[in-house]
């Protein structure tokens, strides 16, 4: 498992990520917990999210009325975050349905930004992402505690929550922009 000095050493990298105009590089479609499934589509709604993932039946945050909270519908996590943490592929990947070489940062995509990505329009939700306790069970507690380091929150390591805006489709090589 990675250590602090080493994330904290590829900390530029991982904030030299592009900003916009970045290509979708993994989809990940989730049927079941702990499941996954890499493809080269996804279909993204405002009513299901993703039509067939868990966020319809078993979302970690609800609504007052106990229906699914639409500000978590989809996740986008950077590549280099990724590729940092996940170095044994045989720990489950860590489930976000869209990875991009991109800056999830606070400072380049504010709480209620619009990005297309595909045919879809996502906005970007103001729930922070923290890294579950899975996370530090897969990754470990340096991955975990990275995410929240003083001065780390705002940079969003661990990636972005999302509703869907629009409907639309995205398919691996599809670009992410911001609106």
């Amino acid at each position: 498992m990675i250590t602090t000095d080493a994330l904290n050493a590829a900390l530029p990298h991982v904030l030299a990520a592009p900003k916009d105009n970045t290509p979708v590089t993994m989809l990940c479609f989730r049927p079941a917990t702990g499941e996954r499934d890499f493809r080269d589509h996804l279909r993204l709604t405002r009513a299901e999210g993703i039509p067939g993932e868990r966020w319809l039946t078993r979302p970690w945050m609800r609504l007052p009325d106990g229906s699914p909270h639409p500000a978590i519908q989809v996740s986008i996590l950077p590549k280099r975050v990724l590729d940092l943490v996940w170095t044994d592929h045989s720990v489950p990947h860590p489930g976000d349905p869209i990875i991009a070489d991109l800056d999830t940062s606070l400072a380049n995509l504010p709480t209620g930004s619009l990005i297309r990505v595909g045919t879809a329009v996502l906005r970007v939700s103001g729930e922070f992402n923290d890294a579950c306790v899975k996370w530090k069970v897969r990754y470990g507690k340096d991955a975990k505690d990275w995410i929240t380091a003083p001065g780390h929150p705002e940079l969003r390591l661990r990636g972005i929550l999302c509703s869907v805006e629009e409907d639309g489709d995205v398919h691996l090589g599809d670009l992410i922009v911001k609106l």
